[in-house]
Order: C-alpha cells, then structure tokens, then sequence
C-alpha cells in the first residue's frame, strides 16, 4: 500500500478500541518537537525496537489547539487527507515526517508495511486528532500521532492513557537551570511528564547510544525492581551495564556493596551479564551525577512519591534528573 492508499476511518482510534489490544509488548512514546535531542531519542527508540517483534514506537507530536493552523482555507476534510499524505506542512507533521524518515533509515520501519490513517474529533479543535498506523506482518507497529491538547504536558499524558506505553522519551527542555523547574504554575514540559507520568520517563540530553547504562540501586525494593527492567531496556539496545549504590558514610559502605551484589546476582539469575559494579561514599545526588556523566544514561528507581509530594519534597532520581549531564531515565 501507497502513502497515497492510506484508509481515513473518521472518529475511530485504535488505542481505544477493545478488538485492538497491544498487550504483551514494549510500547515507547517518543515526543518529537523538532529539536536535536527528540531525533536522538527517536534513534535510541529504534535501537531497542531493532530486531525486536515485540517493541512499538509511536511518534507523538502535540499541538496546541488551533494554535498556528494554516490550511490556506481548505476544508478540513480535505486537510486532513492532505496531511496524511504528507501533501501539506501543517504544524508538527514535518517533524513526525522526519522521524518516520529516520526510523525507516535506521531500519525500523519497511515501505512495504501496512498502512491506515485515523481521525478523533476533538472538541474545540477544527483539525481534531490524526494519526498512521504503520503495521508489519509480524504485528509490530510504529505510529505517528498529531494531537491537539491545551497544553503539551498534559497532551502527552493524555495520550498514556489512550496508548498505555511502558517508556516515554522526551527530549530535556532548554529551559531548565540548574536550580532546576522555575515555578509551580511554569514547570518545564519534560519535568512535569517525570513527575507525573504513570510509566517510566527517558529525558534525552546528548544521548548517544554506546557508553551503557549506569543503574542505581539503594537496595530498597523500588531500585531492585529498576534495576530488572532497565536492564531489560539495556539488553534490548545491547547496551553494557554498570551497578551503581551510593553509602551515605564510611559506617553504611558495606550495606552499598551488598546492594550491587544483590543486584548483580538478580541480573545473574535472569541471564543478564553486569559489565561493572561501583560503590561511592557521599551525597548520592553529587555521586551519582559525577559517574553518571562516563555513561549514555542514568538508571534510577522513582521514590514512589505521588506526583505533588515529588514535587514538593523532591527526591534523587528527580534530582538528578534536573542536574545531571546527560540522559536520565526515571524507572516506574
């Protein structure tokens, strides 16, 4: 099938529909804004979904509602079917465009897979919600989304709910300090998603696919079960694998060593190799941050906070993820 044969099914998502469940596979959410760091999640994305049958990557693009339409007075019937066309630059689709691009450059994504396009209407939003459904014969999907929210945040946990993904990726907001969020009511995009985002969160900065990833453990029962999936990740994407416990004393170092050793020997059990154990004595936030830096990505478990209390009180995984260097992943 054609771009030019793509199906329009007007008011119908398949996130939504009971006769298209996607259970038993890894569902990534790549947010792309056009930026460097969205493509480079995009390709961290189509590393772990290479040769996997069992990995989606849906490209999400939110726009807000109504906000820059230019349609040169077309029907929207008619704009719609443009778009999935790609015969016209409405706001997002030459980023989604791009993407699937890179992705069928990287091998993802074949010519030669089945293709439908679907529209939701959405109220107060002329465009509504549009999307491609790229399905292989093995069942493997990739998606491109053009969503309309009132604001990106909650557009991309609104569509959590529609997709129920495993990983959200999201390139690291420019506007960051190192004092981190600047206020309640203005957090960053990519901080207000790790704060309240069901699933775990990948914030891309630099991220580059061959320096591994560094997974924290402090033992507790949060970190262990981290420590499971991000290796899962990190074996998907044939990533090496270091363990990391930081001692907040000399007293508790021995309770650090046992924490990678556990660890490791989980990993062991599970026919996964660990390439590396490390132990500090320190601030964990400093500590982690500093060897953080040697890797792709920093692996932490979430504080099982609910979203304001994190927020409010913080924690290391959030506080790492608004100083550190390069990629973190907060793991839920």
């Amino acid at each position: 099938m054609t771009e030019q044969d793509e199906v329009i099914v007007p008011g119908h998502d398949p996130d939504t529909d009971p006769e298209t469940p996607r259970q038993d596979r890894f569902r990534i959410l790549v947010c792309i804004d056009g930026s460097d760091e969205s493509y480079r999640a995009v390709r961290y994305a189509a590393k772990m979904a290479s040769g996997h049958d069992d990995v989606d990557i849906v490209l999400c693009y939110v726009r807000p509602i109504d906000h820059g339409l230019r349609t040169g007075g077309l029907q929207m019937d008619v704009a719609r079917g443009n778009m999935i066309q790609w015969g016209i630059e409405l706001p997002g689709i030459k980023y989604l465009k791009k993407g699937r691009d890179l992705l069928r450059d990287l091998g993802v994504l074949d010519k030669d897979w089945d293709q439908a396009a679907y529209h939701t209407d959405i109220e107060g939003a002329s465009l509504g919600d549009n999307k491609i459904v790229y399905t292989a014969k093995s069942g493997k999907q990739v998606v491109l989304k053009l969503k309309v929210a009132s604001d990106i945040a909650i557009g991309i946990l609104d569509q959590w709910e529609l997709g129920q993904y495993d990983l959200i990726m999201i390139g690291a907001s420019s506007r960051w300090t190192k004092k981190g969020i600047s206020g309640f009511f203005d957090p960053a995009v990519a901080e207000k998603i790790a704060i309240h985002a069901p699933c775990s969160v990948l914030i891309a900065r630099e991220l580059d696919i061959g320096h591994g990833h560094l997974i924290c453990t402090d033992g507790s029962e949060a970190s262990t079960l981290a420590v499971e999936k991000d290796a899962w990740i990190a074996s998907h994407c044939q990533c090496p694998i270091t363990l990391m416990s930081v001692a907040l004393d000399v007293e508790s170092e021995g309770e650090a060593l046992q924490n990678v050793s556990d660890a490791q020997q989980m990993l062991r059990d599970l026919g996964v190799t660990v390439d590396n154990t490390i132990t500090k004595v320190g601030n964990p936030v400093e500590e982690i941050i500093e060897e953080g830096a040697n890797y792709s990505l920093i692996a932490l478990a979430d504080s099982g906070k609910s979203g304001l209390e994190r927020f409010f009180m913080g924690s290391v995984a959030l506080k790492v993820m608004q100083n550190a260097h390069n990629s973190v992943i907060i793991v839920r």
